[in-house]
């Protein structure tokens, strides 16, 4: 089997053009599944909606969140389909199997005082920090993944007009925009910040490390990481809660959802609509704060 899972991550890879980040995940999702049917001696091209079900249970055993699992079913279900178009199995069970109930959990996002103490506290007195400048501007101008912050090339980008071409997961394209703050520091640090940080090599990647290669998703988790420590945010704060953050603002300041969901790049209308429950919270606070009759309403 684990041929077979070599040839489909080439084929997600060469074909459907996607990121490394997703083909780790695929990797990693299909090598846990390989390890468990090889501890219960399960024929990975006869397994039933029985055994299927039992795997699920074991990895809820595990304590992998809900969202974990649907994530590894999702991939299970793309591999045998895969393997069933290519006559290597009779038929894909995974497709029988719903994924389990999602947690109801809001996404995690900053308040505009944190916002503007994360900006304040970054020294851009340096190619470093005037690049770490530019990757919260941007992950909080345009509401891209880490991920596609980090494959963003030059040519992707129209300073002029102030897009920049996404590409997406499973290769989709998007265009995505950007203000004023992020065009200040875009040109800051493709007029100096930049090559310094390069030190005489080439790269058509937009985003570079202190080594003069592409910086990573890991990277750029790191760089977030570090300025949450030195500012001592009371809260986890992660790459995707500046993205959680756009979505949110976006809304609250009169954005229509469909809009949102083209910026974002969500495939499904319904991923987008969970940041009405937190804008919709947000609206209740200021009708109770302003609106003058509230009192005898409740």
């Amino acid at each position: 089997m684990d041929k077979y899972i070599d040839e489909f991550i080439k084929y997600l890879e060469k074909e459907k053009r996607y990121p490394s980040t997703t083909l780790n995940s695929y990797k990693r999702d299909l090598n846990n599944y390989y390890s468990y049917l090889t501890l219960k001696k399960i024929n990975y091209k006869l397994i039933n909606k029985d055994e299927i079900r039992e795997y699920l249970k074991y990895l809820d055993n595990l304590k992998y969140s809900k969202s974990t699992i649907s994530r590894m079913l999702s991939s299970l279900r793309h591999f045998y389909s895969y393997l069933e178009i290519n006559n290597i199995v009779n038929n894909n069970n995974f497709k029988l199997i719903r994924n389990p109930k999602k947690e109801k959990k809001l996404p995690n996002f900053l308040q505009i005082d944190e916002l503007n103490k994360i900006f304040d506290s970054l020294d851009t007195s340096t190619p470093l920090g005037i690049r770490n400048r530019l990757i919260i501007e941007l992950l909080y101008a345009t509401g891209v993944r880490v991920s596609e912050l980090t494959e963003i090339k030059l040519n992707n980008i129209d300073i002029s007009n102030k897009e920049i071409r996404i590409i997406g997961k499973g290769s989709k394209e998007r265009i995505v925009f950007f203000g004023e703050y992020a065009e200040k520091y875009l040109k800051l640090y493709l007029n100096n910040s930049r090559n310094k940080l390069l030190k005489n090599k080439t790269s058509e990647y937009l985003f570079i490390n202190n080594t003069g290669t592409k910086l990573t998703s890991r990277g750029v988790e790191l760089i977030v990481n570090k300025i949450v420590e030195d500012i001592s945010l009371k809260h986890h704060i992660s790459p995707h809660t500046l993205r959680h953050t756009f979505a949110t603002d976006m809304l609250n300041n009169g954005a229509d959802l469909k809009s949102v969901q083209e910026l974002l790049g969500h495939s499904s209308l319904s991923t987008t609509q969970i940041y009405t429950h937190i804008t919709s919270e947000r609206l209740r606070s200021v009708y109770l704060e302003s609106f003058p009759r509230q009192d005898e309403w409740y």
